[in-house]
């Protein structure tokens, strides 16, 4: 087999073990949450601290592989990922399994950060296409099978070997990178820009710190507020800095190019929007109806499948039609996906989220390829790394400040229904708590302190904040994919495309301030 698809075959590997971990944590939250002890800033915290690592360090991960060489930087990815994976098995608490977590995105960003840019090196033009057809394909196949994989894993042995799955994937891959993929880099790359990493991780941590821990601090507490001031200030010295940096983190120029500012919008939107749900929708399988974590990744099949027929489809399509297309109405069928989700009653059973899943699905598929390609697409090869690792970045800054901005949305909603409902009751007394209880579709810690004349009706009252909590955040996400969807059609323009077999145009000069 040629090297090419050797190198394809280890970066699908490496997604398909990065994604279907991601798919595969999901189902098993609520069973974490029993037996740590967790509580729902825990569980937010289990998919946020690996995204926030992720994102901080994908564009430092792209640019350390240009200089040192993408074969290596993908490897020791490989590695720390894999390492990580066998802690997250082993831990006994939440924060050791958050640090964890941690870790693991560090072993990501390097993944995610050089896996595309593997791709682009050894493919072009309509071959391009297939392989990252392929590549979509994959990452289907790893959302498709993760929610069925991880439910009969939990099921059958306990949540600790969803992470430890990770561990002969990881090998695998491992010894297919060594043996067989091609080192490149590029040779006027200077290094890693540290003080934008210095500036940009802890401007992405104070932000999506504080949108979790808002609703417990209060919005108008010193806490959160100088969370949100120092974050604000940090993004804004990145800004200044990466301008004036010769060998930039992230060149700020490629943003001119209305095609890398599109596809940065629709990665964003798509996590911040669908893949964001993905936890509450779990919830509301598990811990509302009552399904096992098996159950549950059935019931995620309608959104997950058509990911799998479509994304083939779409990666070829990128050849033959404006991928606008392909992005605007994968976006579109998401926001109408969701906006069906979004109508939940007491009595809806898990058939009421079908619609809404399905068309889900097929959005998904249709917008991931095309985004695959515009990142590596627009730049030239030299630059792929960056682009690759700036597109990576968005997409999982959607998804932590998605998880983040709705969990607060949520558990605010929540207790804003719960109160009025359960006034004049001795529960009253304890209705945040109550609250946070209901938020991670748990309540039967705190139930134990109801009076059991009261138990039913404060039941009752518990589901009927969380349907209306779920709907709230489903509408906020239906305006976050209508934001892509306008921006995926207006902004990715075919022109901007470097032609495939032609000379690459130089980049444009970094801004000066």
């Amino acid at each position: 087999m040629e090297r090419k698809w050797w190198t394809l075959l280890a970066s699908c590997i490496a997604i398909f073990m990065l994604l279907l971990d991601v798919t595969i944590v999901n189902v098993a939250l609520p069973s974490i949450e029993r037996d740590l002890g967790a509580d729902f800033s825990d569980l937010q915290w289990v998919i946020d601290a690996y995204a926030l690592t992720l994102a901080g360090l994908l564009l430092a991960a792209g640019s350390l592989a240009d200089k040192v060489g993408r074969r290596l930087v993908f490897m020791l990815g490989l590695a720390i990922f894999t390492a990580s994976s066998l802690a997250c098995g082993l831990a006994a608490d939440p924060l050791f399994l958050n640090i964890s977590r941690a870790a693991q995105g560090i072993g990501g960003a390097m993944m995610f950060g050089t896996s595309l840019a593997l791709i682009a090196q050894e493919f072009q033009g309509r071959e391009r296409g297939t392989a990252l057809g392929i590549w979509g394909a994959t990452t289907a196949a790893a959302v498709s099978t993760g929610p069925l994989v991880g439910g009969a894993l939990v099921d059958a042995l306990s949540w600790r070997w969803i992470f430890f799955v990770n561990v002969p994937i990881g090998l695998a891959a491992l010894v297919v990178a060594r043996l067989r993929l091609r080192e490149s880099r590029d040779p006027a790359a200077s290094g890693v820009d540290l003080r934008g990493v210095a500036l940009l991780c802890p401007a992405l941590f104070l932000l999506v710190y504080a949108l979790i821990r808002g609703n417990e601090e209060g919005w108008g507490s010193a806490l959160i507020i100088s969370c949100f001031g120092a974050s604000a200030l940090l993004l804004v010295l990145f800004v200044v800095v990466e301008r004036r940096a010769a060998d930039p983190l992230l060149d700020l120029s490629l943003f001119r190019k209305p095609a890398f500012t599109g596809a940065t919008i629709v990665g964003f939107a798509l996590s911040a929007s669908i893949f964001s749900m993905f936890l509450y929708i779990t919830l509301f399988f598990q811990n509302v109806l009552g399904f096992s974590p098996f159950e549950a990744g059935l019931r995620s099949l309608p959104v997950t499948a058509p990911i799998l027929f479509v994304s083939p489809l779409s990666g070829r399509l990128t050849a033959r039609v404006p991928v606008r297309l392909l992005l605007g109405t994968g976006l579109a069928f998401v926001t109408v996906g969701l906006l069906l989700m979004g109508n939940l009653s007491d009595s809806s059973g898990w058939t009421a989220l079908l619609p809404g899943q399905i068309l889900a699905g097929i959005g998904i598929g249709l917008a991931t390829p095309g985004l695959a390609s515009t990142a590596v697409g627009v730049v030239p090869p030299q630059l792929s790394g960056m682009a690759s690792g700036a597109n990576n970045t968005a997409r999982q800054l959607g998804l932590a400040t998605g998880i983040a901005g709705l969990g607060s949305i949520f558990q605010s909603k929540i207790e804003s229904t719960l109160t009025p409902l359960v006034a004049g009751m001795p529960a009253s007394s304890h209705v945040h708590e109550l609250s946070r209880a209901v938020a991670s579709g748990g309540p039967g810690r705190a139930l134990q302190a109801v009076p059991p004349a009261d138990r039913d009706k404060v039941v009752l009252a518990a589901h009927h904040a969380f349907v209306t909590g779920f709907n709230a955040i489903a509408l906020v996400s239906v305006a976050v994919a209508a934001v892509g969807s306008v921006a995926g059609y207006a902004l990715v323009r075919s022109r901007d495309f470097v032609a495939a077999g032609g000379p690459a145009p130089a980049p444009p000069e970094p801004a000066r301030a």
